[in-house]
């Protein structure tokens, strides 16, 4: 069986919603990063033989195939085919699932895992008709489902996990992902994309190159005056302790570790486990926790082999529920912060948290990351993948 190496990861900075990213039609951004990646490995890009895009809003602006559309806004030969696949929060991480899965059972040399969400102009929800029933008569007689903001504040009181380490946890999130910014963490994974500076009226164009959300001046004082958004009684779940509703892309170059080495490019890390888990869909975003007991197993390894952990931040409660049962070492999870500071794009950020583990593995020096994310429905995916460079 073939080894499924990564020999690169990019991703856009994250925009805040009608942020500086809201000119960007999510084909291009999503081709801005394809563009990036193949140009900065020197990659012919017709030796790209999928583009496997993940995208949660399929509609409007995200309709008719994104994967396909951004290859060819990327450049890339007609030859080059694309797909869009919907594993909800967890689509990206599914599309690196799927392309590595590819390449070790022989279907694939080379692949592209990539992401993209513009939730500025495709807002959540768009693709629900009004008076139509999205999940069927049959299952909402099944479950008496509820939004994810509840299933948030459900863990909170399962898991007993209170406001104030709730939002002591989102403003630690904030304070890594500044500190990250500054020390220049994400500068090798991120690629400058052009925007208009309208705050003087002149619509002179910039690059942005840093992730618009982090708020470095939050303090606790000010995250206990927000109101919680689902359970105004008694709940914990505010606007600042949930991830942000953020534009982006990003893309992970995945291929044969053969056809990497034959094509003079250097693997950086290898795919060592994959895990799903599907849960109950009320509770909903709990997933992360047996995704990542199954991972561990399948790689024969301890949370103690792990050396960075990106698990991704949808709602504070999330995180610290999965803390609660595997009992990690905090300092090893999310060191640069997560979606809670910098955006949570929905389709991109499983390609974007890849990118993130991939970079912090090779400035610690460590040997296994893990990523899981859980995802709408009571889904999650979990990935192992091994440093090599």
């Amino acid at each position: 069986m073939s080894s499924a190496v990564i020999v690169d990861a990019v991703r856009t900075p994250l925009g805040r919603r009608n942020g500086r990213l809201r000119s960007w039609h999510p084909v291009d951004l999503a081709a801005h990063t394809l563009e990036a990646l193949v140009a900065r490995n020197d990659l012919d890009p017709a030796l790209v033989e999928d583009v496997i895009m993940g995208c949660v809003s399929q509609v409007g602006e995200q309709a008719a195939n994104v994967g396909r559309a951004a290859a060819l806004a990327a450049g890339f030969p007609e030859s080059v085919v694309g797909t869009t696949i919907d594993r909800q929060c967890g689509s990206s991480q599914q599309a690196a699932h799927f392309a590595a899965q590819g390449v070790m059972a022989g279907a694939y040399d080379v692949v592209i895992a990539a992401g993209v969400e513009s939730m500025t102009r495709v807002p959540m929800g768009s693709s629900m008709l009004p008076g139509q029933q999205a999940f069927g008569p049959r299952m909402s007689a099944r479950y008496d489902l509820v939004p994810q903001g509840i299933s948030a504040e459900l863990i909170a009181e399962k898991w007993d996990i209170g406001r104030e380490e709730n939002d002591q946890f989102a403003l630690e999130s904030h304070r890594r992902a500044a500190r990250a910014t500054d020390e220049g963490r994400f500068e090798n994974e991120i690629v400058a994309v052009a925007v208009v500076d309208d705050t003087d009226g002149d619509g002179r164009t910039e690059l942005m190159v840093r992730d618009e959300g982090i708020r470095p001046d939050t303090s606790m004082e000010k995250l206990a005056q927000l109101k919680p958004v689902f359970k105004p009684e008694g709940g914990v779940i505010t606007a600042a302790n949930s991830s942000q509703i953020t534009d982006g892309a990003a893309a992970v170059l995945i291929m044969s570790e053969e056809r990497a080495n034959a094509l003079g490019l250097r693997p950086r890390a290898r795919f060592h486990a994959f895990a799903l888990a599907g849960v109950d869909p009320v509770m909903m975003l709990t997933g992360p926790i047996p995704a990542t007991t199954t991972v561990l197993e399948r790689a024969k390894l301890t949370l103690d082999d792990i050396a960075v952990v990106e698990i991704n931040e949808a709602f504070s409660s999330v995180v610290l529920a999965w803390a609660r049962e595997h009992h990690p070492d905090m300092s090893t999870v999310n060191l640069n912060g997560g979606a809670i500071a910098l955006g949570h794009p929905l389709g991109c950020s499983g390609a974007r948290l890849m990118a993130t583990l991939l970079n912090e593995l090779e400035r610690t020096g460590g040997r296994y990351g893990l990523q899981t994310m859980c995802e709408g429905g009571g889904m999650a995916n979990a990935t192992i993948i091994e440093r090599l460079a």
